[in-house]
């Protein structure tokens, strides 16, 4: 078997490849730009990308393919319809970053939260030690205990999310953009009524024809001026320009945001005109990788791979 890994450097140079060895000849490459995938897929049987968009220009003449692993949960990148017609399998990565979403939307949410930035920059150019008092208080801030977290994907991670904010002693209440409702102890509620309650609101959806441009510019007019939206599932959700108006206006308090409309962040976009760390915190879709989740992911692909091969295909996404 020929393996091919399109981009090997998305899981970091730190986490090692090799246990892809045992399944044929592996071939790594860093990086691959779009007009270079046909070419480099051409004779392979597996295809490992990340990002890489995979589509019938890309993919028509590698006419050994038999299987893509995507090396991420969301597979945007690939044109399923495709695959379908030729009989390619595709699977993708689920599960291993649940626990690390969970963890930096709370580490998001805190700094936020707590004005830690402003406190921090307080201490650090010298005005607490310059001051008389043994506290300053000069940004108000309130704990999480009986504030209504909202949260929009009520998924795996929005499931671990909500139990970290029922723990905090906050009510969750979820939206589900599809309709569907699930079975867990939270309130499902309408969009409108998510906005209006919510005293944090937190994205962990799927990006698709449902939340595309969810969070716009009517519903930042809607949510309470000292809200707090995070977005942790997909940039498209949040019209960015949208936020950066409804921050400005104060039409919401602050927001943090892992994943952006595009992705690297422009250097010119909006968002980082408005660089006030005490209201918008912006990390560079991080939110997924930590050195165990990488580590999974990794080991997720050798067992999609290693069930194909035994002809009991596992996590296929059609």
């Amino acid at each position: 078997m020929k393996i091919v890994v399109l981009e090997a450097s998305s899981v970091g140079r730190d986490i090692s490849w090799a246990s892809l060895s045992r399944f044929g000849e592996v071939t790594l490459y860093d990086v691959t730009p779009d007009e270079l995938v046909a070419e480099r897929i051409e004779d392979a049987d597996i295809v490992i990308p990340n990002k890489c968009i995979l589509n019938e220009a890309s993919l028509k003449n590698a006419e050994k393919l038999q299987i893509i692993c995507e090396a991420a949960t969301g597979y945007n990148n690939i044109d399923v319809e495709y695959c379908k017609a030729r009989g390619i399998l595709v699977t993708n990565a689920k599960g291993y970053s649940t626990e690390v979403v969970a963890q930096h939307t709370f580490a998001m949410l805190l700094s936020l939260y707590e004005h830690l930035d402003y406190y921090t920059t307080y201490v650090e150019d010298g005005d607490y030690s310059a001051g008389a008092s043994f506290c300053h208080l000069g940004r108000p801030f309130h704990e999480l205990t009986n504030q209504c977290y909202g949260i929009i994907g009520m998924g795996n991670i929005g499931r671990r999310v909500a139990g970290i904010a029922t723990a905090f002693g906050a009510n969750v209440i979820y939206y589900s953009a599809s309709g569907n409702t699930y079975d867990v102890p939270y309130e499902c509620v309408s969009f409108e009524e998510l906005l209006e309650r919510s005293d944090v609101i937190s994205i962990h959806a799927p990006l698709n024809e449902n939340t595309k441009g969810l969070m716009n510019a009517a519903a930042f007019s809607k949510m309470k001026r000292s809200a707090v939206l995070l977005n942790l599932g997909r940039g498209p959700i949040v019209v960015e320009q949208d936020l950066v108006r409804a921050l400005e206006n104060c039409e919401i308090a602050a927001a943090g945001l892992d994943v952006y409309e595009q992705e690297p962040l422009p250097i010119d976009s909006p968002l980082r005109g408005m660089m006030d760390r005490d209201r918008l915190l912006l990390t560079p879709h991080i939110a997924w990788g930590s050195v165990e989740a990488r580590t999974r992911l990794v080991e997720d692909i050798c067992h999609s791979i290693e069930a194909f091969l035994k002809g009991t295909p596992r996590s296929l996404v059609f």
